[in-house]
């Protein structure tokens, strides 16, 4: 695993920061995973955050370790992905979207993949 993704792990939630017309607009996420070279974000089609993700590839994601100044940023770029393998894969091992999601083919379950450009951990 990469050291960017046991980070966020360490952290338990992260920022992800999306590009809203022309000001940055941030939410809080927990659910992520790595295969291969990317990172995967879960979200639903309910909210902002997958509209300024297609409107807008370009994505960060902050986090801060608790109880400590670590901190770290990522940038990259995020495009919507539909491989139910992949979101199985999501759904098995962030066990919290099960409260939001009944299976990879709900119509409300969106999966992203981000493809990291830059980290910076402090």
């Amino acid at each position: 695993m990469s050291k960017a993704y046991d980070f966020l792990k360490e952290c338990g939630s992260f920022f992800v920061l999306t590009v809203n017309g022309d000001c940055p607009a941030g939410r809080p996420f927990g659910a992520i995973m790595e295969v291969d070279e990317y990172l995967y974000l879960a979200t639903n089609d309910r909210n902002q955050a997958h509209r300024q993700m297609r409107a807008n590839e370009h994505i960060q994601i902050v986090a801060k370790k608790p109880d400590t100044r670590d901190w770290i940023r990522i940038s990259g770029i995020a495009a919507e992905c539909g491989d139910l393998e992949l979101k199985q894969r999501m759904l098995a091992e962030c066990p919290i979207l099960a409260k939001r999601f009944d299976s990879v083919t709900d119509e409300h379950f969106l999966l992203f993949r981000v493809q990291v450009e830059t980290v910076e951990i402090k």
